[in-house]
């Protein structure tokens, strides 16, 4: 049975599972800049990246009327789990998971290159399905007029291996320095980028090397911050003879973000998705996940403070200003509160989390027209207050609950009060638990087990209703017909039983209801495993006999009687367990002190059963106006004078219900 307590347990222990699914709010000129920027706030690759608009840009006419991208930017869930799954197997985290999710078909490439006076291959193995290079493509390029030598075994073995993206000498050139390439670096006049411009070489000239294309940049004042790696070996592998080939370009400062929100918890309720069968795949309607409760002292969100501009370069080092991201001020909503560091927000009571005009608010109270289909189940830490009824096949689980209309044959429980203004059809099949008390019109065909008082203002029909303390039934009908009433102090009603009896009607007062449900359990297993423990003790009887005839049984009675003897010995302990307990709870039964009585303003009739303590009193003719009590001299049940009843209990503070 799912509790209110097993929901808060829950909700700790996916807590930390539920902050990895953050979201932020970025403005940017264009989205791509803004993927950029949360991938970093993020701490993830644009790639794991999910995104929503909320306001278009645009980028205006001549500038004028330009308006910055809105953008909510949250990390695909998938990949998240993906992520947790790979690091818990100790295999690889986010910063791979991109490149894995990509693996496709690619045929194998290779690059004959010549530095210096060394023949140099680099070899990129094929992928998937991709076509694997051949030998002989490879020795065409070796063999030039200018080849001295070159190590087929060595080619063979890169061919089959890679080079892990770099180049490996295979053999020797003749060299002619006359033939090298001329390398050039044209730097743009405001500093920010520069065009590598590079002449062929001739038959046994050197190409452009990275290192030489990089000591080109060095030797015109070029920061090595500045020189694109990716763009060196992208000409070396391909390169681009006497057109200019950007090589390099500024360190663009980054401006700071502005401080923002982090939340840790769905912000548009539209979002929120029913609950989907492990076993089945299938939407289960009644569990809509339309509440997001939440538990005092748990983080709502997080602000992530405003960041510092990161300053940049030109390729000669002349500074470029960024501009700092401005804090703003977060207003909190109700029952929310910063935390002690300062930047969380944590809920300062239970309830349901949601933004309530821009604050993120925690409500204790949930306003329901209904629960229905359009509801489905509901689970709350807080009161929930249904205007309507709750129809059949339902659950609702809260802190304290009030329906306005009928409770169908549903399920109703709460860790404090239940009030129902309209009474409960249970149809044989409903069910109520409260923690605290139970106020209702009437009760029919139900199941009711409260910690305290069941207070009824009409009628308690075919139900079983339990209450560790009162059943009080008052109004101007307070009829008790037929079912099964328990209750620690007093029963009181109008009229108990119908004139015509039918209806067995059995009231049970000065008792502990839930140690008698236990012992009457306990009763059951221990009169169906003293039989069993009989017929085990008979079976081994019999084959220890012909043990004692035969003076060796075949190995199949051996085993049986081994197996015999063993569940014999098991049930035995379990018998003194269950023995023990029965005695422990007779003598708390016994030692109980409470008065126990059950009061009749008008009558009781024929046929009725009241048990004060282990009394009975069986009802044989009708009678008014009298109180049932136990006699602790004769230890017999009396009646006596009708006496109003000792307990006044009115409305819980707080609820509307009349």
């Amino acid at each position: 049975m799912v509790t209110l307590e097993k929901i808060r347990a829950e909700m700790k222990s996916r807590l930390d599972t539920d902050q990895q699914l953050h979201n932020v709010d970025v403005h940017a000129d264009t989205i791509d800049e803004a993927l950029a920027d949360a991938a970093v706030q993020l701490e993830t690759k644009v790639g794991n990246l999910q995104y929503e608009v909320i306001e278009k840009g645009s980028d205006g006419f001549l500038g004028i009327g330009k308006r910055p991208w809105k953008l909510k930017i949250y990390q695909d869930p998938s990949t998240v789990k993906k992520v947790q799954k790979l690091a818990s197997e100790g295999l690889f985290t986010d910063d791979e998971l991109e490149d894995t999710e990509k693996v496709a078909d690619r045929d194998g490439m290779f690059y004959v290159r010549h530095f210096g006076s060394d023949i140099m291959l680099k070899v990129v193995l094929p992928l998937g399905n991709g076509t694997p290079i051949q030998l002989r493509e490879v020795l065409d390029e070796v063999k030039r007029e200018d080849t001295i030598s070159f190590d087929e075994d060595s080619i063979k073995k890169f061919i089959k291996n890679g080079t892990d993206n770099e180049y490996q000498k295979v053999g020797d050139y003749k060299h002619s320095q006359a033939g090298d390439v001329l390398i050039a670096v044209d730097i743009s006049k405001d500093e920010m980028s520069g065009n590598l411009i590079v002449s062929p070489p001739a038959m046994g000239g050197q190409e452009a090397s990275a290192e030489a294309i990089k000591r080109a940049c060095y030797q015109q004042g070029i920061l090595a911050d500045c020189v694109l790696e990716d763009k060196v070996r992208e000409f070396v592998d391909s390169p681009v003879y006497n057109t200019p080939f950007e090589i390099c370009h500024a360190v663009m400062p980054v401006d700071g973000h502005d401080s923002y929100i982090s939340y840790n918890f769905e912000t548009d309720p539209k979002k929120l998705k029913p609950k989907v069968s492990e076993e089945s795949g299938r939407i289960n309607f009644k569990q809509l996940n339309q509440i997001q409760n939440v538990i005092a002292g748990q983080p709502l969100a997080t602000k992530v403070p405003a960041e510092k501009g990161k300053g940049g370069k030109t390729l000669l080092g002349r500074w470029l200003d960024a501009k700092d991201g401005k804090d703003t001020v977060v207003q909190l909503g109700a029952n929310t509160e910063w935390d002690r560091d300062g930047i969380t927000i944590k809920a300062s009571i239970d309830g349901e989390v949601m933004i309530v005009n821009g604050k993120i608010t925690v409500e204790p109270v949930k306003y329901l027209d209904a629960v229905n289909v359009k509801t489905g189940d509901i689970k709350f830490v807080g009161t929930v207050i249904i205007k309507g009824s709750v129809e059949e096949g339902f659950r609702v689980e809260a802190t304290n609950i009030e329906v306005n209309g009928i409770v169908d044959k549903s399920h109703l429980e709460a860790t404090g009060n239940i009030v129902v203004s309209q009474g409960i059809f249970g149809k044989g099949e409903g069910y109520i638990k409260a923690g605290k008390s139970l106020w209702a019109k009437f009760i029919n065909e139900a199941t009711v087990e409260v910690e305290e008082n069941v207070v009824v203002n009409d009628s308690i029909i075919n139900s079983n209703v339990t209450a560790m303390k009162n059943i009080i039934v008052r109004g101007k009908k307070a009829q008790i017909l037929g079912g099964h009433l328990l209750a620690t102090e007093e029963i009181c009603a109008k009229k108990i039983g119908s004139p015509g009896g039918g209806t067995e009607t059995i009231l049970e007062v000065g008792i502990d209801p839930r140690a008698k449900k236990r012992l009457e359990e306990l009763q059951k297993m221990q009169s169906k495993n003293t039989t069993e423990y009989e017929k085990l003790d008979l079976d081994i009887q019999t084959l220890e006999q012909q043990k004692k005839l035969r003076k060796k049984l075949p190995q199949d009675k051996e085993d049986k009687l081994s197996e015999f003897k063993e569940k014999q010995q098991q049930l035995y302990q379990e018998l003194e367990q269950i023995n023990d307990e029965i005695a422990g709870i007779q003598a708390h039964l016994k030692e109980l002190k409470a008065i126990g009585k059950v009061k009749v303003e008008d009558t009781v009739y024929a046929g009725v059963k009241i048990y004060i303590r282990d009394a009975l009193d069986e009802i044989k003719m009708d009678c008014k106006k009298t109180t049932f009590f136990y006699d602790d001299a004769s230890k017999l049940s009396k009646r006596g004078e009708y006496e109003p009843p000792s307990a006044d209990v009115g409305m819980p503070d707080g609820y509307t219900a009349d």
